[in-house]
């Protein structure tokens, strides 16, 4: 071949490259968990939480060290204890185009706020929205609330025209199929391209996002593979780029391949034990008449014959850390103060006895079987334990989707004993107090995940006075008090904090917070 020919072959063939298609960046991970519904404000749950991150914003985010930091909301301010006062980002727009302002947070309030929401506790129920002009809002509250933004985080805002336009003003009620459950319009760092609930969702990068892109993929795409071993396997093979959870006696052989690594850290989420207290009768029970777990000593009974060492050992592997309250060590400074419940068999049988039960009784519980990391096997263990004083749990053990429906406030608190697990999205000892442990009516306008009914009223008093208090130390001791008066009411059932343990590719880089959130626009690949 010419001089000359070789030169035009090889113009040719770099304009060839040029014009090529560059191979799209294509992140693919894999989760235990469904992402049933895109509604915002439909489901309070972690998991689902981070994939609207995907698509849409809060008025307020979280950095990677869990600090509160702007989002849709450049700054914010009091302007006395009962205003704050809300600056809106300019020249932020929707995927569809259409500009986001005033009127888009005032509709996303009250839109968090109407019935089958699922995040009312975010905003207080008297909290009164004003639109200063399109890119300020107030808001008046009745009574201070020095933590306010804190609970912002997950609260995402919707297009008010776009939700207006495709009939989704309010969350689709329980049962039913909303628009908004299978399409999205956000703000965010990614556009929704498409969505098979239990199949497969796929966003691609938002070229128009007002952020700063500290991701580089060109998209995403999530899968649901419920199976322990199918989805630790389809991360060894390469099929996807990160799972979540890696079982924990799978961490040894993730770590130890050659193209995969764990990513291991505290999580922030209580796993624990709830019981119905307020029926007079229990919905599933061999036990006519009364409700056992109205009597203290029976809940006291329960904590001390589960065996929360054996749980960590044999069950989690070494991967949790054993509770004695209901948020985790790392958001309050006082649990040190308080220690698990020891078993004590011979006990257990002594406060049954006392309560009218020496023969025990039978009891359902139910269970999730795809949310939490060994969900059922550690059900199934606590069914052995209770055995032993001489309690029947006939355990039903179902998919999160078809679980939270039965027995949350949609399903009408379908429960007689449940585990659960629990993150406070302000990340604060209150969250907790006005979720799970409020007094609540049966559509839990109050109290909207104490799905047992449990009901201190002085507890709730105290908890309102540590809400509108400033003074640390103050609030603090206040804190201190209220665990207190919880733990001796045996509200719930402490179990443990689990382990974070996500698989991923060693071409991956992500950011794990103890929030466990999956959060896309902070994963990079080579």
């Amino acid at each position: 071949m010419s001089f000359r020919r070789t030169i035009i072959a090889s113009v040719v063939a770099l304009v060839a490259a040029l014009a090529a298609p560059v191979e799209a960046r294509t992140f693919r991970f894999a989760a235990q968990s469904d992402y049933a519904s895109l509604d915002p404000h439909a489901l309070n749950e972690v998991f689902t939480l981070g994939l609207h991150g995907t698509v849409y914003e809060g008025l307020v985010k979280r950095d990677r060290n869990l600090a509160l930091v702007p989002g849709l909301a450049e700054r914010w301010e009091t302007l006395d204890p009962l205003r704050w006062r809300f600056h809106l980002r300019r020249g932020v727009t929707f995927h569809d185009g259409s500009p986001f302002t005033a009127d888009d947070v005032l509709f996303s309030a009250q839109r968090a706020r109407a019935p089958g929401s699922d995040l009312k506790e975010r905003i207080p129920a008297d909290a009164t929205f004003v639109k200063v002009d399109d890119h300020t809002v107030d808001v008046v509250l009745k009574a201070p609330n020095p933590i306010l933004p804190a609970e912002w985080e997950t609260w995402y805002i919707m297009s008010k025209a776009w939700a207006e336009r495709n009939g989704a003003i309010a969350p689709a009620a329980a049962g039913t199929t909303g628009y908004a459950m299978l399409h999205a319009n956000g703000t965010g760092p990614f556009v929704l391209v498409g969505h098979q609930p239990g199949v497969r969702t796929v966003w691609r990068a938002n070229p128009a996002w007002w952020g700063v892109r500290e991701h580089n993929l060109d998209e995403a795409v999530f899968t649901p593979i419920a199976s322990d071993p199918t989805r630790v396997a389809a991360l060894l093979t390469g099929e996807v780029d990160m799972v979540e959870p890696v079982p924990p006696r799978d961490i040894p052989r993730v770590e130890a391949g050659p193209n995969t690594r764990v990513l291991a850290g505290p999580e922030l989420r209580t796993i624990f034990l709830g019981l119905d207290q307020r029926r007079d009768e229990l919905l599933y029970s061999d036990v006519e008449g009364r409700n056992p777990f109205k009597d203290v000593r029976v809940r006291q009974a329960f904590a001390k014959a589960i065996d929360l060492d054996l749980i960590r050992d044999r069950i989690m592997r070494g991967t949790s850390e054993p509770a004695a309250l209901l948020i985790s060590p790392l958001l309050f400074a006082g649990a040190k103060d308080f220690k698990p419940a020891t078993v004590d068999l011979d006990g257990t049988r002594r406060l049954l006895a006392e309560a009218g039960y020496p023969q025990g009784f039978g009891v359902g519980l139910d269970c999730p079987n795809d949310r939490y990391v060994n969900d059922e096997a550690i059900c199934q263990a606590i069914v052995g334990m209770l055995a032993r004083i001489g309690v029947r749990v006939s355990l039903n053990a179902q998919p999160k989707a078809k679980f939270f429906a039965k027995v949350l406030a949609g399903g009408g608190y379908d429960t007689s004993f449940y585990l659960l697990g629990w993150t406070p999205n302000s990340f604060d000892s209150w969250n907790v107090f006005a979720t799970l442990l409020a007094c609540r009516d049966d559509k839990g306008t109050r109290g909207p995940f104490n799905l047992g009914g449990y009901c201190n009223p002085a507890l709730d008093a105290l908890a309102a006075r540590i809400l509108v208090e400033t003074d640390i130390p103050k609030r603090d001791a206040m804190t201190r008090d209220a665990w207190a008066m919880e733990g001796a009411d045996v509200s719930h059932i402490p179990l443990h904090q689990q382990g974070l343990a996500w698989g991923v590719s060693r071409t991956v880089e992500m950011v794990q917070r103890a929030d466990n959130q999956i959060l896309l626009y902070w994963v990079r690949m080579e």
